[in-house]
């Protein structure tokens, strides 16, 4: 009898626990790349925006799988390249697509999570 309430807590836990717990799973050292790059972008009080950019890649993570988020972001900062070559990204369609999604999922977290 005992076991069984033990098992029926457990289960309730585990379906009580955030939503983070059900996001795709990212590479810490992808995530922590993110936060670095999410704090140089967007100055601040250091420990909130460990917070603040921490919230961003978890919230990517929830809407797409990290091979997904490579794709895209990439393809978004492949717009900064100059030259001839950036060129043919960015007339690139496919390439603008993934960029101008990568860019509006980045927008909505950030307004998530506070970052302006």
């Amino acid at each position: 009898m005992k076991k069984t309430l033990l098992c029926s807590s457990l289960i309730a836990l585990v379906e009580c626990l955030p939503n983070s717990a059900a996001a795709y799973d990212y590479p810490t050292i992808e995530r922590v790349e993110y936060v670095h790059a999410c704090m140089r972008d967007n100055p601040g009080p250091n420990q909130e925006m460990i917070y603040k950019c921490s919230c961003v890649i978890d919230a990517l993570a929830k809407e797409m799988p990290y091979e997904e988020f490579v794709d895209i972001s990439t393809a978004a900062n492949a717009f900064s390249i100059g030259g001839e070559r950036g060129e043919m990204v960015r007339n690139s369609g496919p390439t603008k697509k993934m960029a101008e999604q990568f860019r509006d999922l980045q927008s909505k977290a950030k307004k998530g999570c506070f970052i302006r």
